[in-house]
Order: C-alpha cells, then structure tokens, then sequence
C-alpha cells in the first residue's frame, strides 16, 4: 500500500490516484487488466522480470531505471520533502537536522532515501532506513527520528487525512511519475496508456482524479 497512489479505502476497495487513473485510461483506450498487488520491490523485480506486464505505483521515473524499464509520458511530478512532527519549532530546515537522526523507507532505491544519504554528511545527520513508510512516519511521531524525507504527494495526502506532521522544506529532486513496461516490451500498451492519459487531461477527468488525493 502506497497512498495516496494505491490503497484500500474503508470499503476494501482498492482506490488512488493510480488505481483511478488507470482505471479511467483503461476505459478511453477499451482495453481491460488484471491487477496484481504487489509491495514496491517486488513490482520493480517482477516487471524487471517481465512477469508482469506494465506497473504503476508512484515508480519515479529516472535515468537508471530507463535502463530497465519504458516509461509513459510522466503522468505526476513529485519531489521529495522533509517533514517533522507538527508540534517541533526546532527544525525548519535541512541545516537544524545537525546531530539528529532522519527516517527513510528504503525500496530498491527510493528518491527519499537516496536524496538523504546524498546530504547526510554536509548536514551532519544520520540515516535510519524502514521496509514501510507507516514505520518511518510512526518513528517520527513517536519521537525516536526527528525527521523524515518522502515524496510530496505521499506528505501531502497524510497531512490531509489528519497525520500530526509538517513540511518544512522546499520539494527537492523534482522527478516525474510514469506507468513502466519491461524494456523493449508491450509499445502498444504503452501508447494507449499516453492517448488516454492526453484524453483524460483534456477532458477534466485527471484533475478530478488528483484534486481528490493531494491537496495544494
């Protein structure tokens, strides 16, 4: 689970920004699919794989990954952010972390965990790393981190449901989203994916779709 880009709401249904933009691609292009969850290890190894068609779970696209993986027309930009508990004063940026411990999930190379490993020494901090986002935003709260990098849109969305944090930095490392298919694989499914992703732009649908997840 990865909201607010796929999770199961109280239903147990699976919704998010990228079940429901998948969901409206998949009905512009009249194609149909079978999805398979999967943690985000996992995804990236089956689709390295090419057990598995195409993937889409907030997989930033980047030049390392390229080499793997075709990737759509970036669906979502992202970024990663630092937050702390919404009740510190202390820390209001990267230069205050001097001596204090930062929480990351780590994920096959995560931008939140690379971009933190990357600054560490210049600020002095030290890195420690969780299998699950909820552990690390968990960490924070409780008081163990005094704080932790992520995307944007994952930030944005737990603050919106009530999660007691706060952004206190700039988004950094901007990095666009995109639906990836096994190198050299599926181009056919990748074109539909980018005609229904134009349509449903033109059309108000993706704004619908994102202004339900992520508040500005």
């Amino acid at each position: 689970m990865f909201a607010p880009f796929e999770f199961q709401n109280k239903f147990g249904e699976y919704v998010g920004i990228d079940i429901d933009l998948l969901n409206e691609i998949a009905k512009d292009q009249g194609f149909e699919y079978e999805l398979v969850h999967m943690t985000f290890n996992q995804m990236l190894q089956a689709l390295a794989a090419g057990e598995v068609d195409a993937a889409m779970g907030g997989i930033s696209i980047t030049e390392e990954r390229k080499e793997i993986y075709d990737y759509s027309e970036p669906y979502l930009e992202g970024g990663i952010v630092m937050a702390v508990d919404a009740t510190r004063h202390d820390i209001k940026g990267f230069e205050d972390l001097k001596g204090k411990t930062v929480a990351v999930a780590v994920a096959l190379g995560t931008e939140a965990e690379s971009y933190a490993q990357s600054i560490k020494e210049k600020y002095g901090f030290q890195v420690v790393t969780f299998p699950e986002f909820n552990q690390v935003y968990q960490d924070v709260i409780s008081g163990n981190s005094q704080a932790l990098f992520e995307d944007y849109p994952v930030m944005g969305y737990l603050i919106s449901q009530g999660v007691e944090l706060k952004i206190v930095s700039d988004i950094e490392k901007r990095s666009p989203y995109g639906f990836a298919v096994p190198k050299g694989k599926n181009a056919e499914l990748l074109e539909k994916f980018n005609n229904g992703l134009k349509n449903i732009m033109e059309n108000g649908t993706y704004d619908k779709i994102i202004n339900t997840y992520v508040q500005s």
